[in-house]
């Protein structure tokens, strides 16, 4: 079987994973890769693969920071943030997780033979423990802590 086929087949795999799993993320992303994979679209991978990660963190990052911006979370809340001490150490986790994701998108990029398994490993998790689909970067970051690779 030629690398060409077995990559399609991973992503169809990763399609039915994220269907059974009730993935939304990873079940349109495994199409929309199919897709591209399928068609002429595919000579768009060299810019997917370059821009593509971080076009998705800037639009997660818009999305965290809507409530800021359309005032649900009021200013006062937010400056109220720094002087409880739940607040604080929900603040110094944030900051953990943060760096915990920037060295999981460095090992994403300079090791992709482990996204596959990081990607198995949140839809399982998904699938089995009901868990939320936003642990890639920092299983990566954790990994990358594990196996010692400093990126």
């Amino acid at each position: 079987m030629s690398q060409l086929d077995l990559n399609l087949i991973v992503l169809i795999v990763l399609l039915a994973c994220g269907i059974f799993s009730h993935n939304t993320a990873i079940t349109i992303a495994a199409g929309v890769l199919i897709v591209f994979r399928i068609t002429p679209l595919s000579e768009f991978f060299p810019y997917l693969q370059q821009y593509g990660l971080n076009i998705g963190i800037i639009i997660l990052t818009i999305g965290v920071l809507t409530p800021i911006a359309s005032g649900k979370i009021p200013g006062d809340s937010i400056l109220k943030s720094f002087l409880s001490w739940k607040s604080i150490l929900a603040i110094a986790i944030g900051v953990f997780v943060a760096w915990l994701g920037g060295r999981g998108v460095k090992l994403m990029s300079n090791s992709p033979d482990i996204v596959a398994g990081l990607l198995i490993g949140t839809v399982a998790g998904v699938a089995m423990l009901r868990g939320v689909p936003v642990g890639p970067l920092i299983a990566a970051g954790i990994l990358s802590l594990l196996i010692g690779i400093k990126p």
